[in-house]
């Protein structure tokens, strides 16, 4: 691996590290992060979430996240008992501010859905205690901004 000061870092295809923060119901492969490449300051990578699964609810520290649906249908819940939520399709993009809890749910019952995400600094992951999914598909409400 070369330092980055003297020309780009490329990773390959198939490439990627596996070896970076998780939550139960999203895999994260890492394509820039200090793993894969010199990178100090952002992570880039996919995330993807099978079938009519879901995260855990979870936060991403001092991390701000920007994410990309390239394929699939999202939902996000988050505010007070994530009772809130956003939907998102294919070509949209969110921005997650930090220490905010949320989770991921993919609205499909048969097909991925595949975000391309970033944060900076790094890939913080912290998990918190798992909520009754279907009680707050009952009672939440859609954001309008």
């Amino acid at each position: 691996m070369t330092s980055g000061g003297d020309m780009p870092v490329v990773v390959r295809a198939g490439k990627e590290s596996a070896e970076t923060a998780q939550s139960d119901g999203a895999k994260r492969i890492a394509g820039v992060s200090p793993t894969t490449t010199p990178s100090t300051r952002i992570w880039m990578g996919k995330v993807s979430n099978e079938p009519g699964h879901r995260s855990v609810p979870h936060h991403h520290g001092d991390a701000e996240t920007s994410g990309y649906v390239l394929k699939g249908r999202a939902r996000i819940y988050f505010g007070e008992g994530y009772l809130r939520y956003v939907d998102l399709s294919e070509g949209d993009f969110v921005f997650v501010p930090p220490h905010m809890p949320h989770i991921e749910a993919n609205l499909s019952d048969d097909a991925e859905l595949v975000w391309l995400t970033a944060r900076t600094p790094d890939n913080i992951v912290v998990n918190l205690e798992d909520v009754d999914l279907a009680e707050i598909e009952r009672r939440a409400t859609e954001y309008r901004p």
